[in-house]
């Protein structure tokens, strides 16, 4: 992939591959007559890791996802799981407590209620998919996961008529060493929360984002996987002149982008490939590290 050296460009060929839903760029670069290859060190740790996923940073998760073959719940994660199979025996029904919250803080959930409640700590501690929305200020939860409005709808009519003293349940209880404790009486959801995207948009402060979008949101079921690959795929024009529906979003298998940077972009990409060189060996390392563990 060389430049023309009569006209003497400076061009950077980028080649942007879609491997399980990921996005992946080799970068060949050249610079007067030197050629940079930054392909192992930038793109071997990511293309290894990728084949597992990545994971939150909780108290209980794996560092990488793996097989469990054990799962008393959360089955649907079993064949690339973030928590390990002793984790879902705490949502064995009935569930009384999850790590250190309390469910029945104001009474046992009823068993529609408990199921949604399920399938979300399920995506929360169990799926890879949840890091792709890791929150940067805390790693060991997520932020603005584009949650489906109907998944939401559901399960706000599942939970209406079921008890809770906390419209966010991670800053409106009081906690200790025991757990989470009502400062508020106890009220239906369907009196403490407006609707479904209410609900999804306080239960747990930020970590939702409701979306109206078919085919760009989670529902925390076995079509996640594919919708993902929609959801993180770069935007183009969503919508068809011909149409107000949104166009699928898709990802070429090989396309080959050409960029002339000048000096200055030259430098900042040299810059930042180095650090980035410094980065992927260090995660290459523990990657090798979990491998030989």
């Amino acid at each position: 992939m060389a430049g023309n050296n009569n006209q003497g460009q400076q061009r950077i060929f980028i080649l942007k591959s879609n491997l399980s839903s990921s996005a992946f760029c080799v970068s060949a670069v050249k610079h007067m007559d030197v050629y940079v290859v930054l392909l192992g060190a930038v793109l071997l740790p990511d293309l290894a890791l990728s084949l597992k996923g990545g994971c939150l940073t909780g108290r209980g998760q794996k560092s990488f996802p793996s097989q469990e073959t054990a799962m008393k719940e959360c089955h649907l994660y079993s064949d690339a799981s973030c928590c390990f199979a002793n984790f879902t025996e705490e949502l064995v029904s009935p569930v009384t407590k999850v790590e250190n919250t309390k469910w029945d803080v104001c009474q046992q959930l009823s068993d529609r209620c408990e199921t949604y409640m399920k399938r979300v700590e399920c995506f929360y501690q169990c799926s890879p998919q949840a890091a792709h929305w890791m929150n940067p200020s805390y790693t060991a939860g997520f932020l603005n996961v584009p949650i489906c409005v109907n998944f939401c709808d559901s399960w706000y009519d599942a939970c209406k008529d079921d008890l809770t003293c906390a419209k966010n349940w991670l800053t409106d209880f009081k906690w200790d060493n025991d757990g989470n404790h009502c400062q508020h009486d106890c009220v239906p959801y369907s009196k403490m929360y407006t609707d479904g995207t209410d609900m999804c948009q306080s239960m747990w402060g930020p970590s939702f984002s409701p979306s109206s979008s078919e085919g760009r949101c989670l529902r925390m079921d076995d079509q996640d996987d594919t919708v993902l690959s929609h959801i993180l795929c770069p935007s183009s024009s969503s919508k068809s002149a011909a149409s107000d529906q949104e166009e699928p979003c898709h990802q070429s298998s090989l396309i080959l982008d050409e960029i002339s940077p000048d000096q200055e972009i030259w430098d900042s990409l040299l810059v930042s490939s180095l650090f980035a060189i410094v980065s992927k060996l260090a995660k290459w390392t523990e990657y090798v590290a979990y491998l030989a563990g």
